[in-house]
């Protein structure tokens, strides 16, 4: 212990210690509880402590840190050989399995119960059963219990096995001893036995409720072992890890320095022992172990506070006492706490359904929930519902789609328009003259290269409807998903509805896209004064352009036009009878071109508006009740539960279950500690 503030506390807990009775001295574990500062619940053992201890035991039986509670619990941890068996051996009175290797292969849960009877009675529990054994036969029957636990031979198991010894004299308590730590694997056992072992050791002792009684030996250095290591890995003050040394009296040589300096950080101080040894009853064992630290030059030195078997028991005894008195009410709260957020959860859950009236208003539920959450992200643009899904913030991703949409017309509408200018509309005035008046501009020519533009681009629209389509398919399909999802029996029939739904809307959308197309194919027209301002403005630079390929003597090779940039006009000059006609109809083509443009995205804008709109508020009811009430619709389905939905209710009420149990054990408990304090 270090310094002292160590050995004053030893101190303290010695005037704590009481002696023990007269009817009682052959039993030198038996022992009296003062009332301790630290749990003011305690005033006597029997009457007081053992009902907490009873209530935390009934609890773990119960198997509540399935729900996350955890309880006050003694956790048994040391190195192979250090003597754990030994310890609790000797709290116990009975002798527990003993040889080479590992003899703890599974965790094993020590009720010790003092009880006045005649014959100790000693039980067994594990994998639901209840084995009656006694103590000359208890070593077999554990071993026959982890045998049927873990398997034949030497491997481990974290499936717990329950001992509880009721006998005159033992110390009240609950303890889980758990593997002896090894990292070297023997034969038979799995080479990653050392990760196995520290991995159950860690699951024990990582709660916070958890008390450590680390067991070390006096014959090695405690700052190398490896229970110490992991004890302070989650208990790094040691506030609630208690050391016992064994093997006193096979190294005494500076044994009083190694607990008095405490190295290693136990918190709740240090208790030395000697074990029984040979054939030695406990009885004659507690004898020789007060002779041993009353007369041993060196080992007579230690503090008696914190020497001696009785003394650790009565260590564990009141370490145990104040811990259920401090984590008690905090084990309540979570109780109630799970058992209200349980029967929330269940109330949350859809009633199990009895008749087709129940079905039928469940299913008009679903769809007016699916319906108004569709108008929400579809239409309003509001996302409450999904405010961590970009994917569902639906009227920010049709504007995105449709502004991609309008950048890949505009790409697709022609690459350099300065490369070959002209060329085309001469080539199309060339082809298209007939007998007439001179310096006419053929309307037909006009339609010709119309037409060819809108051949170009003809594929973007179609598949930008088919693509909108297709994400708004995702995004109905999710939404009937989710608010089906307790009815999978109408799962696949709410999905097909939603499929056929969204095909019918495509195929429209498509349509009506063709339609448009031809359309501007079939004529030029617009109503729109910014053609014949574009237009007018673009041939303001007729006279200027035809002037310098036609007539400027210094017949230059390249022109700049505004709008088109530097255009090489050399071969321009060998069709000087078209000229003119063809710089007009690019310049009509130019202005009226981005008129179409426009009119693609003005006219797909407004059309995806109307069909989202149709789809949610007509189109989405009807489709889903025809699929669904048609010949062979099954909403009669409804009335069967889906597996997982079952499974999930059937947990619920057996985590319901349990909970009321722990409830009505605690609020027992609480009312007794209520009537102490009257």
């Amino acid at each position: 212990m270090a310094g002292g503030g160590k050995h004053s506390n030893a101190s303290a807990l010695k005037k704590k210690s009481s002696t023990v009775p007269q009817h009682e001295e052959e039993n030198p574990l038996a022992i009296v509880v003062q009332p301790d500062k630290d749990a003011p619940i305690i005033s006597s053992y029997n009457d007081r402590i053992r009902p907490l201890l009873d209530a935390v035991d009934k609890l773990r039986h119960l198997m509540i840190t399935r729900e996350g509670i955890q309880l006050p619990t003694i956790v048994v941890v040391g190195d192979q050989s250090s003597g754990k068996s030994s310890v609790l051996e000797s709290l116990a009175g009975i002798n527990l399995p003993r040889g080479q290797g590992i003899c703890t292969r599974v965790p094993l849960i020590m009720r010790l119960q003092h009880k006045s009877i005649p014959q100790p009675e000693l039980f067994l529990e594990f994998n639901g059963k209840v084995v009656n054994t006694d103590e000359e036969h208890v070593s077999e029957a554990i071993n026959l219990a982890t045998d049927e636990i873990a398997g034949l031979g030497k491997g481990i198991s974290n499936t717990p096995l329950t001992l509880e010894v009721r006998k005159n004299g033992v110390p009240d308590l609950t303890m889980v001893d758990l593997p002896g730590i090894t990292r070297v694997p023997v034969h038979g056992q799995p080479e990653n036995i050392y990760d196995q072992i520290r991995e159950i050791i860690m699951e024990y002792i990582t709660p916070e409720e958890s008390i450590i009684l680390n067991v070390l030996s006096a014959t090695v250095d405690f700052t190398t072992c490896e229970s110490i290591r992991m004890s302070q890995m989650v208990d790094k003050t040691g506030e609630r890890t208690l050391a016992v040394v064994t093997k006193s009296d096979k190294a005494p040589e500076g044994l009083v320095e190694k607990v008095t300096a405490d190295d290693v950080n136990i918190g709740l101080g240090y208790v030395c022992v000697r074990n029984r040894i040979g054939e030695e009853s406990y009885e004659e064992a507690r004898v020789e172990e007060a002779r041993l630290f009353e007369s041993h030059p060196m080992l007579s030195k230690i503090d008696k506070s914190i020497v001696g078997v009785p003394v650790l028991a009565q260590r564990l005894v009141q370490i145990q006492a104040a811990s259920i008195a401090r984590n008690l009410p905090a084990i309540v709260k979570s109780i109630n706490e799970k058992l209200n957020l349980n029967v929330a959860e269940l109330k949350r859950m859809p009633n199990k359904m009895s008749s087709l009236s129940e079905a039928m208003t469940a299913f008009m539920q679903i769809i007016g929930l699916a319906k108004e959450s569709l108008r929400k992200i579809l239409l309003r643009g509001e996302f409450d519902e999904y405010p961590d899904e970009q994917k569902m913030h639906c009227t920010a991703r049709l504007v995105e789609m449709l502004n991609q949409y309008s950048d890949e017309l505009q790409r697709n509408s022609g690459s350099n328009p300065a490369k070959n200018f002209l060329m085309e509309e001469i080539m199309v005035l060339e082809e298209t003259k007939g007998i007439g008046l001179p310096n006419f501009l053929p309307r037909s020519s006009f339609l010709t290269l119309l037409q060819k533009k809108m051949n170009g681009i003809s594929s973007i629209p179609i598949s930008f409807a088919e693509k909108v389509w297709n994400y708004v398919e995702e995004v109905v399909i999710s939404v009937i998903m989710q608010h089906s999802d307790n009815y999978y029996q109408l799962q696949l029939s709410f999905r097909r509805a939603g499929h056929n739904l969204i095909a019918k809307m495509k195929d429209q959308s498509v349509n009506w896209v063709m339609e448009i197309v031809e359309m501007e194919k079939l004529t030029d027209y617009t109503c729109n004064p910014e053609y014949l301002s574009e237009w007018n403005k673009l041939m303001a630079q007729q006279d200027s352009f035809m002037n310098d390929v036609l007539t400027n003597e210094e017949r230059p090779s390249i022109v700049m036009l505004e709008g088109f940039g530097e255009i090489e006009v050399e071969k321009l000059r060998e069709y000087s009878h078209v000229l003119q006609q063809a710089f007009d109809m690019k310049m009509r083509m130019t202005a009226y071109w981005k008129i179409v443009l426009k009119r693609l995205v003005d006219c797909m804008a407004l059309h995806l508006l109307l069909s989202v709109g149709n789809l949610v508020n007509k189109e989405f009811e009807i489709e889903i009740v025809n699929e669904l009430m048609g010949p062979g619709g099954g909403i009669e389905r409804m009335l069967e539960e889906s597996p997982s939905v079952a499974a999930k209710r059937l947990k619920i009420n057996k985590s319901i279950e349990l909970l009321k149990k722990s409830k009505e054990i605690v609020a027992k408990i609480m009312d007794k500690i209520g009537s102490f304090s009257d």
